[in-house]
Order: C-alpha cells, then structure tokens, then sequence
C-alpha cells in the first residue's frame, strides 16, 4: 500500500502518469510542460504579454526524478539542465536530459547507503522508546513515593501540632500553679539574689541572640564573598581579553579602577580565621563558652543536699540514669513529696522541664513543617509530561564548543565553563517547560529537532550580561537513544539554544496526531497506475468523461492544445489532458499528454 497524504495526492497521481505511463515518443520535457498548467489559466503567456507571466501556480511541485532504487523525489525546475548533477535530489540524473552535464546513475549506491543508514536510525529510535519507557517508570515509582511520605509528613506535622499545643497549655498550667505554691523556702537570698537570677536570664538570652546573630552574619559573609571572587575574576578576564587599541574611555577606565583596586586589596586584606568565630558560634556548655549552670545553681544552705537524691548514689551509675533520675524529681516535685530549691526570679525545676518538652516539640513540629513544604514544592513542579525528567533530575550532561565546555543540568542550571580556567558563567536557572514548533531538516544520524511540536526547557535568570539582560537558555528536546547536547548557539544577545537529544523526549516529539481516518489516503499502486493509463488513451473525440471505483471518481476532459498531437500506437490522436481527480469530495487537478 502507497501512503499519501491529502496536501501530496496530485504529486503522487501526477508522478505515476508522467514517469511511469508515458507513452513512446514522450520524453522528459512534458513534465516542463505541464508545470505552469492551472485550470484558470492558459499553458503560458501570450508572446509579447507585457506582464510576461500568468501569475499561476504551478500544478506540479518540480521535475519527477524516479530515482529506482532509492526514493523518488521532485526537483526545482531551476536546477533541470543547469550542468550540476544533483545527486542529492535526482541520484539517476535524469534532470540533467538536456545534454550540458552527464550524470550516471548512482541511485543503486545511494539508496542502499541511505536504507542502511534509516535502518541504524529506526533501530536507534526503537532503543529510545524502550529507554523512555524505562524513564517513565521510573519517574512514576519515585512519585507515588514522593506522595506517600507528603502523606506521611502531613499525618507527623498533625501529631507533632496537637502533641505541643497539649505541651505548652501544660506549661501555663505549671507556670500557674508556681506563682500560687511554694514548696520549700528559697533561704535567705533576699532581693539581691532576686534581681541576680534575672539579670542572669537576661544576659543568658542575650547572648543566644547574639550567637544566632553572629552565625547570620557568617554565611551572609560567604555569599559575599562568593559573588566578589565571582566578579574578581570576571573582571581579571576582561582586563586580559580587552583590546586596548579600541578607543574607549569608559572600558579604560574600568580597567584602571579594577587594577587600583586590586592593588589595594593585595596590601590591605587581612583574614580572620573562621576557627575563631566558630568557637564563640559554639553553644555555651561545661567544655566551651558560658557555664550558665554554676551560676544558675546558686549557694544552697546545709540541707540542700537532703533534696539531692542523686547524691546518694555511686558516680558511675549516676550518669547512667540521670535522665530517668530527672523525671522522677519532676513527678516528685509535681505531687508535693519534693521540694524545689528555687530562688527568686528563676525556674523551678517542674516549670523549667515543661518549658523544654514544649519547645522541643515546637522545634519538631517546625522542622517536619520545612520539610513538608520542601516535598511539596518538589511535587508541584513542572517535570514534563508525567513527570519524565523525576527519572534524570541532578544528572547532567555536556559538550565542548570552541574556547567552551557547556553544560545542561536537568531541572538545575546550564553553564558555561572555560578552558583556560577563567571560571564559569551561569547560563541560566531551570523555571518551566514549554512546547514550540520547530522546522530542522532531518538528519539520517537522528541529531536533528525535525519538524512538528518539540518540548522546550526554559533557563532563566542566568549570569548578568555586561551590558546586557541576564542570560537565559531555551533547551529543545529531541528523541534520542543517549542524552546527549547536540549544538549550542546564541540566537540574540544573551539568550542560547540548546539543541539535546534525550530518550524523554521521545513520547511528545513528531507530528500531531491524526483526527481520524480520513487525513490520509492509502491508495494500491496498481490502482493508481490503471486509472491513469485509463486516461491516457482517452480518443480527442470525446469532451468528456467520467469513471468512478469504488469512492473514486476520474473526470477526464478533453480540449486543444497549441503542442502537435501525438499518436499512439493504438491510432488514436491525442491532445492535452486534464484530469480531475475527486476522493471524498477532495478534488486535485493534474494534467497529462
């Protein structure tokens, strides 16, 4: 079965007629001839028209070149009988019949090459779809796993919540009953010792905050630090790359500023050792920092050690069972059977345990929380369709350009590396994927985007240019057995294509898909043929006349010609023929002699 589609069906019908059907003494040149035929126009202009041209379409695409052995093909009708074999169109060189250049047949050559070649691609595409399918799986798997621990997350955050509201309302209730209960007398402390312990827990905080503020300004630090030595040597690269013959004052002048100021830096850098500031971001314990517990302790009187039990108990096992040990004094303490050694404006020991099962609760249900919100994001984000490249995330791949490597990290960023060991140039932050129509000749290696609907990654808010937009990357996406970066270029200032082969792109890629049956038409070559040879021997006598098979039907009508008539060998003369072909109320007009 022939496959033709409806926009190519006159081609097809015509390329039957006029190389394979033509009568003896027909050559070549009818193809020519019937070219500018339109059923609105007459064959050719007038001589001496002033316009010099009809206007017209032409009826057929180009020269039919059988090409036997290989894949037939129309060639423009500029290039017939202009000296050039043009192989790569017309592989039996029967464009060239006019005589100014010989070409021989190479189609038995080209077509097998080229079969062979097709037959690599179509096996290359077939490992694709099995690699595709792979991937699909896989991003499939790893998403139903990514739901089941956001389910689990949000089931750990609802616990954690009602553990520390239940917490801190037990808290308010101990924090209560200590302001209306007094166990044990807190000595003789006075308001000296009051107004200590307060200070005490004032300076304690105080330098908490300081710590966390200390550690902010540590990282904040680092990320500048980070974008100077960025700049650093941007700069550095500039003042070598720089052409000093071009006249411009402001590019010299930057370059002398960069060099003062790096002169400046050289003698007057003085670095602090981060060893240093990581000791003081230490929290305060025994070993390091405040002991905020002597101080807390306070001097007790000679009783304190009746209300110590631990101090009953040998050294070795009171390390073991200090925390069980703790909470037993708590539930001792709550029931009245203890007395708590508290001081004025400080904790007691069963308010103090509240606070801290509160607050760790409350760090627990925050830190489930962040990660919540983290696997949310990371569900929520735009992977493709059916969420393919989860199966290649934090993968990356790259090719070397000139004075470049570049590099494509799925779902993360493209760069840009040098050689020469200037650095690297963001090109660009994944953000979402898009689809585009893209019109790229077919290549037999399979590296080309071809033509149809392709998906386009979209990199944004890359490197600041000099002058110039952040940069950004459109990766497109083409079916490919290995991922792979094909080419890369900038299309205008700042913005780069990426062309990359990847076995996820498989599924999306290629034409659209067919609304239904009647888009293409599947017609038996024989057929074809015999409708035609029908026509052809259509005697002038008859204007007209009309076959019909099965849903087609043949118009032939029959008029003068200003050509010579030709006879055939049954007799008959024939003049120019139109053909009206019509297949589900879809008519194509042909001509033929």
């Amino acid at each position: 079965m022939l496959q033709v589609s409806k926009l190519t069906l006159l081609g097809a019908l015509s390329t039957l007629t006029l190389a394979s059907t033509l009568p003896r003494g027909v050559g070549p040149e009818c193809t020519a001839a019937c070219a500018y035929l339109d059923t609105a126009s007459p064959a050719q202009p007038l001589p001496g028209s002033s316009s010099g041209t009809t206007k017209t379409k032409n009826a057929l695409p180009g020269f039919w070149c059988e090409n036997k052995g290989h894949i037939g093909a129309y060639v423009p009708f500029s290039y017939v009988n202009d000296g050039v074999c043009d192989y790569d169109i017309c592989c039996d060189g029967t464009e060239e019949f006019g005589g100014k250049a010989k070409c021989e047949n190479k189609c038995a050559s080209i077509g097998k090459e080229f079969r062979k070649l097709a037959k690599e691609k179509k096996a290359k595409m077939e490992r694709a779809g099995v690699k595709r399918m792979k991937m699909a799986k896989e991003a499939d798997t790893l998403r139903h796993q990514l739901e089941e621990k956001i389910a689990g997350l949000r089931a750990e955050v609802s616990v954690l919540g009602k553990k520390k509201d239940e917490l801190w309302k037990k808290h308010a209730e101990v924090e209560l009953e200590e302001k209306n209960r007094v166990v044990k007398s807190g000595g003789s402390s006075g308001s000296a010792g009051g107004k200590l312990g307060v200070l005490l827990g004032l300076a304690k905080t105080r330098v908490e905050e300081l710590r966390i503020t200390l550690g902010n300004v540590m990282e904040q630090r680092d990320d500048l630090a980070g974008k100077v030595i960025e700049l650093e040597t941007i700069l550095s690269k500039f003042k070598e790359e720089y052409n000093p013959n071009f006249n411009d004052e402001g590019v010299k002048a930057a370059v002398k500023a960069f060099e003062d100021y790096a002169a400046r830096e050289a003698d007057a850098r003085e670095h602090i050792p981060d060893s240093e500031v990581l000791e003081v971001l230490k929290e305060d314990s025994e070993v390091s920092g405040v002991n905020w517990a002597e101080f807390e302790g306070g001097e007790g009187d000679d009783t304190d050690i009746l209300y110590s039990f631990e101090a009953y108990l040998p050294a070795f096992v009171r390390g073991a069972i200090h925390e069980k040990l703790d909470q037993l004094r708590v539930w001792l303490i709550a029931n009245g059977m203890l007395a708590d050694n508290v001081k004025e404006g400080t904790e007691s020991s069963l308010l103090k345990a509240a606070r801290k099962d509160a607050e760790a609760a409350e760090k627990d249900v925050k830190s489930k929380q962040k990660e919540l919100t983290k696997q949310e994001d990371d569900l929520g984000m735009d992977y493709g369709p059916g969420d393919i490249f989860r199966a290649a995330r934090n993968k990356c791949v790259s090719v070397d350009a000139g004075e470049y490597t570049y590099e494509l990290c799925w779902l993360g960023k493209t760069m840009q590396k040098s050689k020469k060991g200037h650095g690297s140039t963001s090109m660009g932050n994944y953000r979402r994927i898009e689809f585009h129509d893209a019109d790229d000749e077919e290549r037999l290696d399979g590296k080309s985007l071809g033509q149809g609907r392709r998906m386009v990654m979209k990199y944004e808010d890359g490197q600041q240019c000099w002058n110039g937009p952040k940069r950004r990357t459109d990766v497109w996406l083409g079916c490919a057995e290995t991922e792979e970066v094909w080419r890369v270029s900038e299309s205008e200032k700042c913005v780069y294509k990426m062309e990359v082969g990847t076995p996820a792109a498989c599924e999306v890629e290629g034409q659209p898909k067919k609304a239904d049956g009647k888009d293409e038409l599947h017609l038996d070559q024989s057929l074809v043929s015999s409708i035609f040879r029908l026509a052809l021997i259509v005697p002038i006598k008859l204007r007209s006349m009309k076959f019909s098979i099965g849903l087609f039907r043949l118009r032939v009508d029959a008029g003068r010609s200003e050509k010579r008539p030709t006879t055939t060998d049954n007799g008959w003369d024939r003049n120019l023929v139109r053909l009206r072909f019509t297949y589900r109320s879809i008519t194509f007009n042909g001509c033929s002699l």
